[in-house]
């Protein structure tokens, strides 16, 4: 049997859920004979999304026009795509911004970068420096189809096992009950 294709994708969050998926602790040796990681900011040095990826995990919310770019192309390029915590199934933390206002991301630019400032206030202008940040912060749903949802701030290592390992047996993971689907 060939190896699942697993990638894990990490846009506007914490990076709390790879922290979690790395307190699988053992599961992971057993998992890497399974599984060949094609992408993840935990598991490789890619910069380029691959084709034909047959598992995603895609943790945080789409925040800024690269987290919406990565995500369009991850849909495009993924068999089974699954939404992973809190950030990723609500906006939640992330979405805290959407509270500054929808009309233009410029009140959390000048917030974050003038405001808030220790020294020399001023806006990142050059290109490359910031995203450019989306008018709200969205749960990755609201942009893509996603075939599971994962949630959890983060979700415990024993609910991404249980969700990890029917996929890996070509079967699909029972997400009910208070184990599975409990938020926060």
């Amino acid at each position: 049997m060939d190896k699942i294709k697993f990638a894990t994708v990490w846009l506007a969050g914490c990076s709390g859920c790879h922290m979690s998926f790395l307190d699988l602790d053992e599961f992971l040796i057993e998992l890497a004979g399974l599984v060949d990681v094609v992408f993840s900011p935990i598991g490789t040095d890619l910069k380029d999304y691959p084709e034909g990826v047959d598992v995603c995990l895609v943790e945080g919310a789409i925040a800024n026009e690269e987290n919406l770019e990565l995500a369009l192309e991850i849909r495009r390029k993924t068999k089974t795509l699954i939404s992973f915590g809190d950030c990723a199934v609500t906006a939640n933390v992330p979405a805290m911004r959407n509270m500054m206002g929808n009309k233009t991301a410029a009140p959390v630019l000048e917030r974050a970068y003038i405001e808030l400032a220790d020294e020399k206030p001023h806006l990142p202008n050059a290109p490359g420096i910031v995203p450019e940040l989306l008018d709200r912060v969205l749960p990755v749903h609201e942009v893509i189809p996603i075939d599971i949802f994962m949630p959890g701030c983060p979700p415990s290592a024993d609910r991404i096992r249980a969700t990890l390992e029917p996929l890996l047996q070509g079967k699909t993971p029972e997400m009910v009950g208070r184990e599975m689907i409990k938020f926060g």
